[in-house]
């Protein structure tokens, strides 16, 4: 079996453990957040972690098994199968109907229970399951967790005469990140702060302003979209998707008043024609003063994304002022995009994306170095550095039948500091699309100024 550091760095992309400003339950500001409900939806990950419990345990000592509702539930379902040791369920509450148990499965009244929880805080939890297990006649003098967060609750249970296992507890976790720098020195002070029963102050941060950010603005393009949303008051990119040429400069010209790009997937079109397509487009971003983006999402070798970029039907080179692409080719292949702003693909906003936590660590380093970036589409927090823009925004719906995940430009913009909202269908799906536009671009610019 790996190592439990690898095991647990394991368990860390799939995004058990986030840094930042978090308030818990108990009102108290964490510098730190966990929640392990991902690991359910990694099965290998799942049975690892069920045999990483059960080999610290003395497993003669228990007849049945049961989890703290609701996190820890899919942990002591999987114990359970690997030890054949039988699952009891508790509920959070009495059904108002049929039974009204609270305790679910077959039992018997002096039968000994390990109990298995996620995560241990105070150990208010913990001391509930074990008040409402015990009632039942069923004994409680183990119980095992993932993540001990070292706020006493591990001491508390052992003061009443528990047994406590614990696979990891907070310093561990922090020691293991550091060694690998997913964390930095400042986040592992704030923490030991916090497990040291200080008050952790966090600075209270506002965004940049799009003229601050101008100030700092290398790139020429970076430069140019900050200027437009400026003059036009509009942080709104929206995106044309459509099959027919027509469509696409009807669209243009309804929305472009209120827009500081319009982002085209021009390999959708099935009358593409550089004379009859790109040019009137041209002009209509000059009538209008917004950029073209070409979301063409380049994923390969230079070699590759340069040809596609200059060459072929499309000739994206000539007409794009900004392209998207990915970073999994590494920084010498972004070096083609010469005369054009980057943005990156930092991560996705449709559900069960592979843009975990890990892999946007190693693609900002990509991003950070490269002098042809401006940016990233990402569903979080960035670098002040870069611009943030943010798709799968909408404002009236949460999602579709092909794993696309909505949020509104306010949400976005308060809460991943988004400096450029791209919004497809809530506007070209509508039937007013220039007022769908001026809505959008209203609420946009409304959540920026709230944030100043």
């Amino acid at each position: 079996m790996e190592s439990k550091k690898e095991f647990f760095l394991e368990c860390y992309k799939l995004g058990i453990i986030k840094f930042g400003r978090f308030t818990l339950k108990s009102g108290i500001e964490s510098p730190f957040y966990v929640d392990l409900r991902p690991l359910a939806s990694d099965p290998k990950t799942l049975k690892k972690l069920a045999n990483y419990l059960l080999e610290m345990l003395p497993l003669d000592n228990f007849d049945i098994i049961c989890g703290v509702p609701y996190a820890a539930l899919p942990m002591a379902t999987a114990m359970s199968l690997e030890s054949f040791i039988p699952l009891i369920i508790k509920r959070k509450e009495a059904k108002a109907y049929g039974t009204k148990k609270l305790i679910e499965g077959i039992f018997e009244k002096g039968q000994n229970c390990l109990l298995v929880e996620d995560v241990i805080t105070s150990g208010k939890s913990l001391v509930e399951t074990i008040d409402e297990v015990e009632n039942e006649g069923i004994k409680v003098s183990d119980i095992v967790v993932v993540l001990d967060r070292q706020q006493g609750g591990k001491e508390k249970l052992e003061a009443k005469g528990y047994k406590v296992h614990s696979l990891f507890n907070i310093s561990e976790v922090v020691e293991i990140l550091r060694e690998v720098n997913y964390i930095d020195e400042d986040e592992v002070a704030r923490i030991k702060d916090f497990v040291n029963g200080n008050q952790v102050i966090f600075e209270e941060k506002k965004r940049l302003s799009y003229e601050q950010k101008l100030e700092t603005a290398e790139h020429s393009f970076a430069k140019k979209i900050l200027e437009i949303a400026i003059e036009k008051r509009s942080n709104l990119i929206a995106s044309a998707d459509f099959i027919t040429t027509k469509e696409l400069l009807d669209f243009a010209d309804f929305v472009g008043p209120h827009i500081v790009a319009l982002k085209t997937h021009i390999d959708i079109l099935n009358d593409f024609d550089a004379d009859e397509t790109i040019l009137p487009l041209k002009d209509l971003a000059t009538k209008h003063n917004f950029l073209l983006m070409e979301d063409r999402k380049f994923a390969d070798i230079g070699n590759t994304q340069e040809l596609q970029f200059s060459y072929g039907t499309y000739k994206i080179s000539n007409w794009a002022d900004l392209v998207t692409s990915h970073v999994i080719g590494g920084s010498k292949s972004l070096d083609c995009f010469m005369n054009v702003g980057v943005v990156a693909i930092l991560g996705m906003s449709s559900k069960g994306t592979l843009t975990d936590s890990h892999y946007r660590e190693e693609a900002m380093k990509v991003i950070q170095s490269h002098p042809n970036i401006i940016g990233c589409v990402a569903q979080n927090e960035i670098s002040d550095e870069l611009l943030l823009f943010t798709p799968g925004v909408n404002l009236g719906e949460t999602g579709d039948d092909k794993g696309q995940q909505y949020n509104s430009p306010e949400h976005v913009i308060k809460n991943y500091g988004t400096d450029f909202i791209i919004v497809g269908r809530g506007i070209y799906k509508s039937e007013e699309p220039e007022q769908e536009a001026l809505r959008y671009k209203n609420e946009g610019w409304k959540a920026y100024l709230e944030t100043l």
